[in-house]
């Protein structure tokens, strides 16, 4: 069971590579956790995508401490992987998106996998719910689920965070995914839509977001590559910029009815460092859950 780690991004708001960046006082770093978390759950391969000029210093710094423990995969975000015919500016640093980084693996990965930002702490609850779907949906296509997080359990005190504000039918299959920023104000949650067109508006702070934490199938590889010359074609005025996202492909494919995407809540609480001041919060509550015993002492 393969779990894949978006690892490709530049971490900008932070001010450095995050996936690196050492969380505890093993030296341990928030991805050390969530391939900790995904053995227990039963995954048995972790696929990183991530920037190809990062290798060694991801082969060096997590790839050696954790191949030992888990069967360990590379793939490589690179601009240039595009549908034929197609450029980007020469000026264009950035990678184009969490959709086009899937695709880098589409050669490597299993029929169902799971998959995560490197950055972010999931815990272990969201890993079991990932894990117990992936192994009931074998063998089928277009079954996919979002592991869902309550918004008040992925919010910082230091800033708005992007998270996807998710509608659902009364059978938890997902309507609608919104892209969105969302932040503290006063007991609820200021979601205010990346689409301008649609307004700002307050939120409960039970309502479900996601993180990213998606299970798939294999035929959403089909699906990106299908719809990536669209997506170029409409953004060719703004190639410095625009970003080819997995979830709104997502939310595209479900509106269609290509898809379906079960939204599994999870009760666990996320951590991350959005900015620098997060550090020494994530430090604290990860150091609580080891010495809770959630967590073995130095993980490996």
């Amino acid at each position: 069971m393969d779990l894949v780690i978006l690892a490709a991004g530049m971490g900008s708001r932070f001010g450095g590579l995050k996936q690196i960046q050492k969380i505890d006082e093993y030296g341990n770093f928030i991805i050390d956790y969530s391939i900790y978390d995904a053995l227990r759950a039963g995954f048995d391969r972790v696929i990183f995508i991530i920037k190809e000029e990062n290798y060694d210093i991801f082969k060096e710094t997590i790839g050696k401490r954790v191949e030992s423990k888990i069967k360990v995969e590379y793939a490589f975000q690179k601009l240039e992987l595009l549908p034929k015919g197609y450029s980007v500016p020469a000026d264009r640093v950035k990678p184009l998106g969490t959709a086009q980084a899937l695709l880098a693996c589409k050669d490597i990965v299993s029929d169902t996998f799971a998959i995560i930002n490197a950055d972010d702490f999931y815990g272990k609850e969201s890993f079991k719910i990932a894990a117990d779907y992936l192994n009931k949906i074998r063998g089928t296509k277009g079954k996919y689920a979002n592991v869902a997080y309550y918004v008040a359990n992925t919010m910082t005190e230091n800033g708005a965070v992007k998270r996807g504000v998710l509608g659902f039918d009364k059978n938890h299959f997902l309507t609608d995914l919104c892209e969105s920023n969302v932040e503290f104000s006063g007991d609820k949650v200021l979601m205010t839509p990346l689409d301008e067109r649609i307004p700002s508006k307050m939120i409960e702070r039970d309502t479900l977001v996601s993180m990213n934490l998606f299970c798939f199938t294999h035929d959403i590889m089909d699906y990106l590559e299908e719809r990536f010359p669209k997506f170029l074609d409409d953004n060719k005025d703004n190639m410095l910029k625009c970003e080819y996202l997995l979830p709104t492909v997502v939310d595209e494919l479900i509106k269609e009815g290509k898809v379906t995407t079960e939204v599994l809540s999870s009760p666990a609480v996320w951590y991350g460092i959005t900015y620098k001041a997060d550090q020494e919060n994530v430090e604290k509550s990860l150091k609580a859950l080891v010495d809770k015993g959630d967590y073995k002492k130095g993980l490996w």
